[in-house]
């Protein structure tokens, strides 16, 4: 199937000829839906904790802070920000002069109302020789999303999403990069010292090291903390192949195979590298002024909280299995624990021998541990939390996305479409085992989890493997906790005009 130049080709980018052979082989017979027993809800797989219960878990994750941890902000900024003006593109492109679909007479109706209003405007008087106000008054409406958009202005529409100018300051506009700088020393901080990491995609990466020597230094000074900012690249390793319809490796006009990136579940690898007792999960444009940072940095110390708590817990047991000293009520503590607690049920638990049953118990604790904030449903796309079945007979919590979902099964179209909860991207993660190594992460992925789309290239139609999901089957042998939190927390910019709305103004 291969030539010498494909085979070198492969191993060049860091992969095997038998992991390409695979991944052609999943793509060929697809992946199998996921076993639902129900969608997670309050008081069945999350938890919605009272006032008593969050004093005491920030108190802990406070107490935890002062210790010698070390604490990391994970955000996933290799997006490029051309989703967010696809409606501009398109009005570029239309065959009409001014604004006519409602997305185009909002956007210019409250033109100055975005943080990049200024620059915008500068740009149109340096290329068109006049602002934004008179280019509109003389109907030249196209001139405007052109400065906004293309490389002779902003460039906004190449830029990454984490470099745009989001919200309003008086000492100046703010990028979400920024804006991440502020939460870690909000809540991410621990002894005088804050880590941000933020995976780019290489084309951004000196941009984005470019506005951190701009900017690291205000933020130390107002904060009075030190950053260590680093960034990743997904690996080129974690791409997948492409096969075209019949399944056979898709070519590009050089005959080169064609790799394309794996989706965010390639940023496992990443993630795994970083060396984090404790490690903030939140996507770059989830993010607001300072004046509603409030909710948000209690939520965060909150989830902190509850996952500081629950694995010293499971620590405790872990040692306690190994000591080999524990009685019959210790078991069943641990049961309990892993039950009620860890929300990770089998049916069979109490038929299993001594040995089994701690074997069982061992190895469910002993795994990662993340707890992931959840908000009420509000009819956004994407996953929310289910409880799941998995191979070993057992239930436990996962993040699941409409693409795990057998649409022909109805009992579980209506689980997903009547889900209380959505799936922000709110997590925290504990990465460590009780002896202070690092969990290979890989290791606990499910790798049946991934899923074929359909694309194309050049014309041409193909398919494209998608990794398990970073938060979704990445993670799927993780021990999963769901926490309610408030829907302000969940602030995503998907479009420019988001920008207008109330929270980000």
């Amino acid at each position: 199937m291969f030539t010498n130049n494909d085979i070198k080709q492969i191993e060049t980018r860091g992969n095997s000829v038998g992991q390409v052979e695979h991944q052609l082989q999943q793509i060929r017979e697809g992946f199998p839906f996921l076993v639902l027993e129900a969608a997670a809800s309050v008081g069945n797989g999350i938890f919605q904790p009272d006032q008593e219960d969050c004093e005491h878990y920030i108190d802990n994750w406070n107490e935890y802070k002062a210790q010698d941890h070390q604490i990391v902000k994970f955000v996933p900024a290799s997006g490029a920000a051309s989703r967010m003006f696809k409606d501009l593109f398109a009005f570029l492109a239309a065959d009409y002069e001014v604004p006519t679909t409602d997305f185009e007479k909002q956007f210019f109706a409250h033109i100055e109302c975005f943080a990049f209003a200024k620059d915008l405007c500068d740009k149109c008087e340096e290329n068109e020789g006049k602002g934004i106000k008179e280019l509109i008054e003389t109907g030249n409406y196209k001139a405007v999303v052109a400065n906004l958009l293309e490389a002779k202005g902003l460039n906004y529409g190449n830029l990454p999403k984490g470099l745009l100018l989001f919200h309003h300051y008086s000492d100046g506009p703010r990028t979400p990069m920024e804006e991440h700088l502020v939460e870690a020393a909000l809540y991410a901080n621990s002894n005088g010292k804050a880590d941000v990491h933020f995976t780019v995609s290489h084309d951004h990466l000196e941009l984005f090291e470019q506005k951190v020597a701009e900017k690291k230094a205000k933020y130390e000074e107002r904060f009075g903390i030190t950053y260590n900012i680093s960034f990743s690249e997904q690996k080129p390793s974690t791409d997948t192949i492409a096969a075209n319809p019949d399944g056979s490796p898709f070519r590009n006009e050089d005959s080169t195979l064609l790799f394309r990136p794996g989706g965010h579940g390639a940023l496992l690898e990443n993630l795994n590298d970083l060396d984090g007792d404790v490690v903030f999960i939140k996507n770059i444009d989830n993010v607001v002024p300072d004046r509603l940072k409030g909710d948000t940095t209690l939520y965060k110390n909150i989830l902190a909280g509850i996952l500081v708590t629950l694995q010293q817990k499971a620590f405790g047991y872990l040692e306690l299995l190994d000591s080999g000293e524990y009685n019959h009520e210790q078991i069943e503590e641990i049961i309990r624990f892993v039950q009620r607690d860890l929300c990770c049920r089998r049916p069979d638990i109490k038929d299993m021998e001594d040995a089994e049953l701690v074997n069982y118990l061992h190895d469910k604790l002993n795994r990662p541990m993340r707890v992931c904030g959840v908000v009420k449903n509000q009819g956004e796309a994407g996953g929310g939390p289910f409880l799941v079945k998995n191979a070993d007979g057992s239930v436990s919590l996962q993040i699941l996305e409409s693409s795990q979902i057998d649409k022909n099964n109805p009992d579980y179209m209506r689980m997903f479409t009547e889900g209380t909860h959505f799936n922000p991207v709110d997590i925290v993660c504990a990465t460590k085992n009780y002896k202070g190594r690092k969990f290979d992460l890989p290791k606990y992925v499910d790798p049946m989890t991934g899923f074929v789309s359909s694309k194309s290239k050049n014309g041409k139609e193909l398919l494209a493997l998608e990794l398990p999901g970073l938060w979704n089957g990445a993670m799927s042998d993780w021990n999963t906790l769901f926490i309610e939190v408030p829907l302000i927390t969940f602030n995503p910019v998907k479009t420019v005009n988001d920008l207008l709305r109330e929270e980000h103004q």
